[in-house]
């Protein structure tokens, strides 16, 4: 059984939200793991949550002038600590002695409410839970002392919370579209790694797909199912698994940390986030930026830019991402450019990612109706011969598009192709 993976294709864009305990540390969401901070010292991030400038209706606000179509946040990352009101731990925003409530459900009826569809993160790594045996990624791997009560520790109570914590995110909050667990992973440094065996995969998977039939799982529990989601990375061309070709989402930061990082300054532009979902809807796959919320619960200023940047692009240019995929081969880009590709509308969109001068050259020309730049629908003549100023001779099928000097005000330009029907 497969989730229906149809809407997805085509929305293409999604928000990733990472927030926990870590963002009062404000510097990194594993710094539990980079620190090796023990559940004790750990403990003054939990008394001291206090999210009271926390505005769910703000945050899908964002999500929506961005042009996201869907959203995942993390219900419980690495630490432990969880969103929502669980009953199988008290480690969760609902006791905290500052913030005492539940977080995540006002979170999903906001983003709803305004159509954007609903995905969980779940960490299966669990380094607060007593019985989550130690691996290559615990904080406490060097700690002799923490060493001594590895015996005691038990996989199989972990995997019955696990999969109870599952079945409440499954069967408490109504149509969940996307389940994105993490993750597994391998040994290294002599200390073990931790995989599908570990996390009981193929009973979870059916249990979520039980209560949740149309679900999206991600491939991290080391059993592939709907999504393949490639991290900080850009494939070459369309993402492959066994050589094939699969439904894919890169995941990426606006930073270098998921979680808030105050005193970090390696924030990609607005123009960088915009180029990045256009190289990954050229190459048939989703982008999910994320955003890691400050610890008094609002969006970080650099992040609200890029959302309200990228917004005003997509506001008059998301006819070339929505619906789109790859162009069929038989296109050839030009230089320093992406295709994308509407196969319900026939329409090719032309991605400038360095203005060209005046003249760029198409070697389907048979193919070609009528040119426009989409930021102003502002026409874009068509040379299917060669004339005064063009000093090259085109062939049959060449055309010419006369480019204006001067770039548009937009960050990414983009000439829209109306295609002829092919011929049989």
């Amino acid at each position: 059984m497969k989730g229906d993976s149809s809407w997805f294709t085509h929305d293409r864009f999604g928000m990733f939200i990472h927030w926990g305990l870590y963002a009062l540390g404000a510097r990194h969401e594993w710094l539990r793991n980079y620190e090796a901070i023990s559940v004790a010292d750990y403990q003054k991030y939990f008394d001291h949550f206090e999210p009271d400038l926390y505005d769910p209706e703000a945050w899908a606000d964002a999500a929506v002038r961005a042009g996201m179509k869907y959203f995942v946040i993390t219900t419980k990352h690495h630490e432990g600590f969880c969103l929502w009101d669980t009953k199988y731990t008290d480690y969760k925003a609902p006791k905290t002695p500052l913030c005492g409530k539940d977080l995540l459900t006002p979170m999903v009826e906001a983003f709803r409410s305004r159509g954007i569809k609903v995905g969980f993160y779940h960490s299966l790594l669990d380094w607060h839970h007593p019985d989550y045996t130690l691996d290559r990624c615990h904080p406490m791997r060097k700690n002799k002392e923490y060493l001594k009560g590895e015996s005691k520790k038990d996989m199989a109570r972990y995997r019955k919370y696990l999969y109870g914590q599952v079945e409440e995110l499954m069967t408490q909050f109504g149509k969940v579209d996307i389940i994105w667990f993490d993750f597994s992973f391998q040994p290294a440094d002599g200390l073990k790694g931790k995989g599908k065996d570990d996390w009981g995969s193929e009973k979870l998977i059916k249990m979520v797909r039980n209560y949740q039939p149309d679900i999206i799982i991600n491939d991290r529990l080391q059993i592939p199912q709907d999504i393949f989601t490639p991290e900080q990375s850009q494939p070459a061309e369309w993402y492959k698994v066994d050589g094939k070709r699969v439904t894919w989402e890169s995941c990426h930061t606006f930073s270098g940390s998921w979680g808030y990082h105050r005193d970090e300054q390696s924030w990609k532009s607005t123009e960088l986030c915009t180029k990045l979902l256009i190289d990954t809807v050229s190459k048939g796959g989703n982008l999910i930026l994320n955003v890691g919320p400050t610890a008094r619960g609002e969006f970080d200023f650099r992040a609200l830019d890029r959302l309200n940047g990228i917004g005003e692009w997509m506001k008059r240019h998301s006819r070339s991402i929505y619906g789109c995929t790859e162009a069929p081969k038989e296109f050839n880009c030009p230089p320093d450019c992406r295709y994308t590709y509407n196969p319900k509308t026939n329409r090719l969109y032309l991605h400038f990612f360095s203005w060209p001068y005046k003249h760029v050259y198409l070697d389907f020309g048979d193919r070609v109706e009528y040119a426009q730049l989409l930021n102003d629908a502002s026409e874009i003549k068509i040379e299917k011969k060669a004339s005064w100023g063009i000093n090259i001779n085109l062939t049959k099928k060449q055309v010419c598009l006369l480019i204006p000097d001067l770039k548009p005000s937009v960050e990414v330009p983009v000439v829209e192709i109306f295609l002829k029907p092919r011929r049989n």
